[in-house]
């Protein structure tokens, strides 16, 4: 049986799965690595410790599919739309960049759902808190070192994190990777943000005519959106979500900093945008230093949507 080994618990890393698995012509042993605690990768989705109901997505906000990959990748939509996981989006999001053609989906379960979806339809072992630091090659084996736990070999090995951290990776990989390899994966960008999530209690009002908004003219706030009415979700027993997304110089003016400090100034900000918003009673600030790739994107799109559609 071979053994196949996917380190990367996003977007790629579990389509990557499950695609793997409906290919495989003989038995597949696969297993999933992710140095993080939760999948999801740039669509991650935080819960609030209070209520595990009421969440928010920290990475992308909502999925566009052009008319292109809507006819390219027509299967995979109509099984996300069908299973529940995809519903058109409906909630006014000022600001958005609409192109003719395209069409936006959310997700009723945060973002991450899509991700959990393909891990669970690979039926690989997802294995937590793992990171690799060294891979070798030991008698037609890929070694993989971690930084806890034993080496382990595999068949294959299947790299989908961004690229700064494959070229961080010591050992005979080092050698094995191409001068043209290394160039490219050099020359690979990303912009860098933040995203600080906000949970209120049960029954706080966020009087708003909008579920999401971009903004243009602060040098700190990006996005907002009301995550459980850009869900079109209202519940009595719930209290409603907020994620602010930072500008991209932002992020690279504070990335070292400490997400306390960089907290406070996302809510000094937040205060001119939304004077008298109430106090959560928890919040999660999330760095993105690997954001989005700026060439693959158009320098005239606004949007935070995630390059998703682009795997889908």
């Amino acid at each position: 049986m071979a053994r196949v080994l996917i380190v990367g618990a996003g977007l790629t890393g579990s389509l990557c799965a499950a695609l793997l698995r409906k290919a495989a012509a003989r038995p597949l042993h696969l297993a999933v690595w992710d140095k993080a605690g939760d999948s999801g990768g740039r669509m991650t989705t935080a819960s609030s410790p209070h209520n595990l109901q009421s969440t928010v997505d920290l990475g992308a906000q909502y999925i566009t599919c052009t008319p292109h990959y809507a006819k390219k990748h027509q299967s995979f939509y109509d099984e996300l739309l069908a299973r529940g996981v995809l519903k058109p989006l409906t909630s006014p999001i000022e600001g958005m960049v609409i192109k003719e053609g395209d069409c936006n989906f959310v997700t009723p379960h945060g973002v991450s759902s899509i991700i959990n979806h393909y891990l669970k339809e690979s039926g690989a072992d997802i294995y937590f808190r793992q990171c690799v630091i060294q891979i070798n090659l030991r008698n037609d084996k890929w070694e993989v070192l971690r930084e806890t736990g034993s080496p382990e070999q595999f068949d294959i090995v299947v790299l989908t994190m961004p690229a700064p951290q494959i070229l961080q990776l010591q050992g005979d990989i080092v050698n094995l990777i191409s001068e043209c390899q290394r160039q490219q994966l050099e020359s690979v960008s990303y912009s860098s943000r933040y995203a600080l999530g906000l949970f209120y209690e049960a029954g706080t009002k966020i009087d708003v005519p909008w579920a999401g908004q971009y903004i243009t003219s602060n040098p700190c706030i990006r996005f907002i959106s009301i995550d459980n009415k850009k869900r079109n979700i209202e519940s009595s027993e719930i209290g409603p979500s907020l994620v602010i997304h930072t500008t991209v110089p932002f992020g690279v003016t504070y990335l070292e900093h400490s997400t306390e400090d960089v907290q406070e100034l996302i809510f000094q900000q937040l205060e001119n945008i939304l004077p008298g918003l109430p106090q959560p009673v928890a919040t999660k600030c999330q760095k993105w230093r690997h954001s989005q790739s700026p060439e693959l994107h158009s320098p005239t799109d606004g949007n935070v949507s995630s390059t998703s559609h682009r795997f889908l």
